[in-house]
C-alpha cells in the first residue's frame, strides 16, 4: 500500500525540499495518420523514466485518465471498479477526438520526508534499502514469536510529505475532422439550440434555489464541500445522523502551542513516547518516563505523572469519567539491561493521578505485555506469554485468559465491546479465534474461527466487529492487510469478507503485537471507510492525490461513495463523528494541512480547519506523518504528536507535539 522508508542516516533526511522545475522534454511526435489515432495507453504510477509514446492504431480505444477508476460499483468485496468501455461507433458516425493521454510518472525517486520514527536501540537493525517497485523490509517474512519485533512506527510508508512528482506530459493527438460542411452546419445549429435551452433552464434553477441555505452551512453535517466531489447518496435509503463537530465561520487555524522534543537519556538512542489523549480542558502526552497534562488551549503544564521507566504502549480508549491505561517499564533501559514492559497502570486525565499500578505472572515469571486496552471499566493487557484484566478504578484483578500449550490470548480490542484475538495451534498450523468477551469476567460470548494459516489479525473495530489480516502474506507491501472480515458480535458468524489489495488501498494495521493499531481507515454506520493509495492528480500532471471510499459491512460491496482529497492533498480518515467521517488532509509542500468532515450520506466535505502555510509551521507539521503520528481532532482543535524521542537530530528545532486551533 505504501513504499518503505529509507533509514534516517540516508541523504535527504530532513524537511521536504522546495520542488525542482519539472523536466519538460517531450517525446518525439509520431507522424500524424490520416484517420483519428488513439491516445497512448496511460501508465500506472511507478519509478523510472517515462516510456516512449505508443504507436497510434486505428483499432486501439482511447485510454482512461491516470489513477484508479472509482466511478463504477465493483463486484462484491474487491477493490476499485473497472473503467466502463467506450461505446462502439457506427460506420456513419464521425470519428471522435480521443481524450488527452494521462501523464506518465517519472523522475528520480525522492527520499522520505523527515519525521518518521527512528530505529530503536542496539539489536534492531535498519531495514535494507528498498529497490524501486519492490516491497520494503516490513514486507519480508514475519519474525517468529519469541524474536524481537520492530516497534510501532517502524513500518514503511509512502511518498515524502508534499513533494511533487515530476512527469513528462504526453501530447494528445488531434482528431481527424469528420463529415462535410453541411453536417457541421447542422450540428452547429443543434448545439446552439441546446445551449440556449440549457441557459434558460439553468437560470430558472439557480433563481429557485438561491438563498435560504446559508443557515445550513455552519455545521459539518451540511455537506458544504466547497466544490469537493461526492457520491449521490449512500444507497442506504435512510437519513444520516450528524456529529458534534461544527464548521467554524472561519476555518483558518493558528498554532496554539508546541511541545519541544525531550532529550533522551545518556547512552540511549530512542525512547518510545506512545500515548496522547484529549478532553475539553486537557491535552495529555507521553514523554520520556512521564505523562504530562497541558492546558488544551494554552499549552501550559497542568500536571505531570512521573514514571520510573518509559511508556511502552497506551490505550486509545478513555472511560466516560476520563480514565485510561498505559504499559511502562519499571526502570530506565540501558544497553546491558533493556528492561521489559511489565507494569500496567491506570490514571486520571483530569488530574494526572495514578490510580494503581499492577503486574501479572505466568508461573514465577512476570509477563511482559505487548498491548493494553480499555472497555467499560476494565483494563486488559495481552502478550504472547499471557494476559490479565483489572478494574480501572481500583486495580482489582478481574480475570486472566486460560492458557495451554495449544492456545493463548495475543491481545485485546476495546471500546464499545471487548474482543480477544486468541491464537491456537502450532506456528505452521495457526488458527485465530476472534472472541467477543464480557469485560467484567472474561466469559466468551461469541467466537469466529479464521481459516488456518492466518498468523496475525488486528482488531479494527469492536462494534461493529471488523478485523484485518494479511491472508497468505498476499498484501506484499508491509501493510498487514489483504482482507477485512466483518463478523457478527452476537452469533460469531462471518457476515462478509472484503478484499483490499495492497496496491489499491493505503490502510495499514500492526496485528503482530499492537492488536488495535490501524491507520488510514474508520468504521461506523455499518461502513468501512478506507483511504486509497496515492496516484497522479488530474491537474497539471505533477501532483499526487487519493480518495476515501466506503464498503458496506453487510454485503462487502463498495457503496459508490468517494471523497476526493484534491490535487496535491492526501486524505486519511481519523475517526467517526456520528455518521460522518473526520479526516485529515496531508497538504502539498506549499500549504497547510486540513481537517474535513465527510457527510455520511452525500459524502460531501466540509472544511473544519486549515493550518497555516508558513514554512516554519509546515516543517513541523510535515514531520507528523499520518501513518505513524498520533493525530487527534475535536471541537476546533487539532493535536499532532510523535511516538518516539531520539538523539538523532536534523539540526533544526524538533517538537514532540504541535496544537492548532480555530477561532
Amino acid at each position: 500500500m505504501t513504499q518503505p522508508p529509507q533509514p534516517p542516516d540516508q541523504p535527504g533526511f530532513g524537511p521536504p525540499p522546495e520542488p525542482e522545475p519539472p523536466r519538460l522534454e517531450k517525446p518525439s511526435q509520431p507522424e500524424q495518420p490520416q484517420q483519428a489515432p488513439a491516445a497512448p495507453q496511460a501508465q500506472p504510477p511507478g519509478f523510472g523514466p517515462p516510456p516512449e509514446p505508443a504507436q497510434p492504431s486505428a483499432q486501439q480505444p482511447p485510454s482512461a485518465p491516470g489513477g484508479p477508476d472509482l466511478s463504477k460499483t465493483p463486484e462484491p468485496g474487491y477493490g476499485y471498479p473497472q473503467a466502463p468501455q467506450p461505446p462502439q461507433q457506427s460506420p456513419q458516425a464521425a470519428p471522435q477526438t480521443p481524450p488527452p493521454a494521462a501523464p506518465v510518472p517519472g523522475g528520480p525517486q525522492t527520499p522520505p520526508g523527515y519525521g518518521y520514527p527512528q530505529q530503536p536501540p542496539a539489536g534492531y537493525g535498519y531495514p535494507g534499502q528498498p529497490q524501486p517497485g519492490q516491497p520494503g523490509a516490513y514486507g519480508q517474512p514475519q519474525q517468529p514469536y519469541g524474536q524481537p519485533q520492530q516497534p510501532y512506527g517502524q513500518q514503511p510508508y509512502g511518498q515524502p510529505y508534499g513533494y511533487p512528482h515530476p512527469t513528462v506530459p504526453m501530447q494528445p493527438h488531434p482528431g481527424q475532422p469528420g463529415g462535410g460542411r453541411k453536417g457541421n452546419a447542422t450540428l452547429a445549429i443543434i448545439v446552439a439550440a441546446v445551449v440556449a435551452i440549457a441557459l434558460i433552464i439553468g437560470a430558472g434553477v439557480w433563481y429557485s434555489s438561491a438563498g435560504g441555505d446559508d443557515e445550513k452551512k455552519n455545521t459539518a453535517n451540511s455537506g458544504d464541500g466547497g466544490g469537493t466531489k461526492g457520491a449521490e447518496g449512500d444507497g442506504s435509503g435512510g437519513a444520516t445522523t450528524g456529529g458534534d463537530e461544527k464548521a467554524p465561520a472561519d476555518p483558518s487555524a493558528k498554532v496554539l502551542f508546541q511541545v519541544p522534543a525531550p532529550k533522551v537519556p545518556k547512552d540511549t538512542t530512542t525512547i518510545v513516547t506512545s500515548g496522547s489523549w484529549m478532553t475539553d480542558k486537557v491535552y495529555a502526552k507521553s514523554g520520556v518516563a512521564e505523562v504530562v497534562g497541558y492546558d488544551a488551549a494554552k499549552g501550559s503544564e497542568l500536571w505531570t505523572l512521573d514514571l520510573p521507566g518509559p511508556v511502552c504502549e497506551a490505550s486509545d480508549h478513555v472511560t466516560e469519567d476520563g480514565r485510561t491505561a498505559i504499559i511502562y517499564k519499571p526502570k530506565m533501559p540501558t544497553k546491558t539491561d533493556p528492561q521489559s514492559c511489565t507494569q500496567v497502570a491506570a490514571f486520571d486525565l483530569a488530574t494526572g493521578e495514578k490510580l494503581w499500578s499492577e503486574t501479572a505472572r505466568t508461573g514465577t515469571q512476570e509477563i511482559s505485555f505487548n498491548n493494553v486496552t480499555v472497555s467499560g471499566n476494565t483494563v486488559a493487557a495481552g502478550s504472547t506469554s499471557g494476559g490479565a484484566a483489572w478494574d480501572i478504578a481500583s486495580g482489582k484483578a478481574l480475570w486472566a485468559p486460560k492458557t495451554s500449550d495449544a492456545c493463548y490470548d495475543s491481545g485485546y480490542g476495546g471500546g464499545p465491546k471487548m474482543v480477544a484475538v486468541r491464537k491456537c495451534g502450532s506456528y505452521e498450523q495457526r488458527q485465530l479465534h476472534i472472541q467477543t468477551i464480557d469485560p467484567k469476567d472474561g466469559k466468551v460470548l461469541s467466537e469466529y474461527k479464521m481459516a488456518e494459516g492466518i498468523e496475525y489479525a488486528a482488531v479494527v473495530s469492536t462494534d461493529p466487529l471488523v478485523v484485518a489480516a494479511d491472508v497468505g502474506d498476499s498484501a506484499g507491501d508491509g501493510s498487514g492487510i489483504s482482507d477485512f472480515f466483518s463478523i457478527d458480535n452476537k452469533s460469531g458468524e462471518l457476515r462478509t469478507r472484503i478484499s483490499a489489495p495492497g496496491e489499491e488501498f493505503a490502510a495499514r494495521c500492526d496485528g503482530i503485537t499492537r492488536i488495535e493499531h490501524c491507520s488510514g481507515l474508520a468504521v461506523g454506520k455499518d461502513r468501512l471507510y478506507i483511504a486509497t493509495e496515492e496516484h497522479e492528480g488530474t491537474g497539471d500532471g505533477y501532483s499526487r492525490t487519493n480518495e476515501v471510499v466506503a464498503f458496506d459491512l453487510s454485503t462487502g460491496k463498495q457503496t459508490g461513495q468517494r471523497a476526493d482529497a484534491g490535487d496535491g492533498y492526501t486524505i486519511v480518515p481519523l475517526r467517526m463523528d456520528g455518521d460522518n467521517v473526520i479526516a485529515y488532509k496531508r497538504p502539498p509542500y506549499d500549504k497547510g494541512g486540513q481537517v474535513v468532515s465527510i457527510d455520511g450520506g452525500s459524502f460531501k466535505e466540509t472544511k473544519l480547519m486549515e493550518n497555516p502555510a508558513e514554512k516554519s509551521v509546515r516543517d513541523v507539521e510535515a514531520r507528523m506523518l499520518p501513518q505513524h503520528a498520533e493525530i487527534l481532532y475535536a471541537q476546533g482543535r487539532l493535536y499532532m504528536s510523535d511516538v518516539y524521542a531520539s538523539e538523532l537530530s536534523s539540526g533544526d528545532k524538533e517538537y514532540l507535539a504541535i496544537a492548532f486551533g480555530t477561532g
